[in-house]
């Protein structure tokens, strides 16, 4: 049976604001827009790729909800399911904000995210159609982010991803831990309710410590210098735990300072390992989305059948042109990502 849609996302979103210039937001005399929403980012992108995508959340109908809104459906994201809490004039309920530095050099980019009381912390069992939504697509995608918001969204995701596999739709999870937002205890606690309905899990060597509790060996403290092979223990220990996950993958980032880095991914796919090419001092404009593109692209290679070798290197290519772009959403062309995966030159194309 044909499906409406490739991918629907559930999630939280936020206006971004970021200080130009790699200033502080103290200094700045103004700031640039765009948006955060781990989920949205990888709707956009899958969109972007060429497949059907549909975001679903909670907003609040004022300016910045309908920003969202508008700014999505641009990328052909379809937003119809999203509902729109009305403003109550206080901000008693409202739109999240995240303010973003970009660093340069050894300061670090720094986020602030201003998000109490956003709609979708606050989202109640029953508002959300989830087998009607599910049933009209062939993949569901959420994150670690949405679990942590609140005890409410965190059930609201798991009986999201319980439908889905009830329908027999394919699911993801992107770990994304944020310590600002939950201890390692809970989200371990939350993750053991959640993990047995995912096929797909996305993380890097933080996330799977402080969200399943299996850490990477050789890691040192700030989570640096990774080995390709040691992550392949982790991943073969989260499909011992978790057998129904089918593929694990994550991004392996090596800092160098705040915009050059160096940047490879990795897939366990169905008991077999592959690691993509090592993009070495990888230039950055902003670093933020470069995840949720390499989780997009990985998505999209599943949706599309590539083989699991194809699959990682289109993905660490993809993300890599992210660092390009300011904002979140990748505005690499699927084109552009397989020319730079086959070895493609930065020469000026005429």
């Amino acid at each position: 049976m044909t499906k409406k849609y490739d991918l629907i996302g559930f999630g939280e979103a936020m206006v971004r604001f970021n200080a130009p210039d790699h200033k502080r937001l103290e200094q700045s005399a103004y700031l640039e827009m765009a948006i955060a929403a781990a989920e949205l980012n990888v709707s956009v992108d899958v969109s972007r790729l060429g497949l059907k995508t549909k975001w679903v959340s909670k907003l609040v109908d004022t300016w910045s909800g309908r920003y969202i809104i508008n700014k999505a459906r641009e990328q052909n994201v379809d937003m119809d399911d999203v509902i729109l809490e009305k403003f109550d004039g206080c901000g008693k309920v409202r739109n999240g904000l995240c303010f973003l530095e970009v660093g340069i050099g050894p300061r670090a980019s720094r986020q602030i995210y201003d998000r109490g009381h956003s709609a979708i912390s606050l989202i109640q069992p029953g508002e959300l159609d989830w087998e009607r939504i599910l049933g009209e697509t062939r993949w569901l995608h959420t994150t670690g982010i949405t679990t942590a918001i609140s005890d409410s969204a965190a059930e609201e995701t798991i009986a999201a991803l319980k439908a889905a596999k009830k329908l027999g739709v394919k699911t993801s999870l992107d770990l994304n831990f944020r310590s600002t937002l939950w201890t390692a205890e809970k989200a371990q606690s939350v993750m053991k309710k959640a993990m047995p309905y995912v096929d797909v899990i996305i993380g890097n060597e933080e996330d799977f410590e402080k969200m399943l509790g299996i850490r990477a060996e050789g890691v040192s403290e700030s989570y640096t210098n990774i080995d390709p092979e040691n992550y392949k223990a982790v991943a073969e220990k989260v499909c011992e735990i978790y057998p129904n996950v089918e593929a694990v993958g994550t991004t392996l980032r090596e800092v160098k300072t705040a915009l050059l880095n160096d940047w490879r991914t990795v897939l366990l796919y169905k008991g077999s390992y592959h690691v993509s090419r090592k993009y070495e001092n990888l230039e950055i404009l902003d670093r933020t989305g470069g995840g949720d593109s390499f989780a997009a692209a990985l998505i999209y290679s599943f949706l599309t059948e590539k083989e699991p070798q194809e699959a990682v290197e289109f993905a660490a290519a993809y993300s890599a042109l992210c660092h390009g772009f300011l904002g979140d959403w990748n505005w690499a062309y699927r084109e552009e990502a397989e020319s730079v995966m086959k070895g493609g030159s930065a020469r000026v194309k005429r």
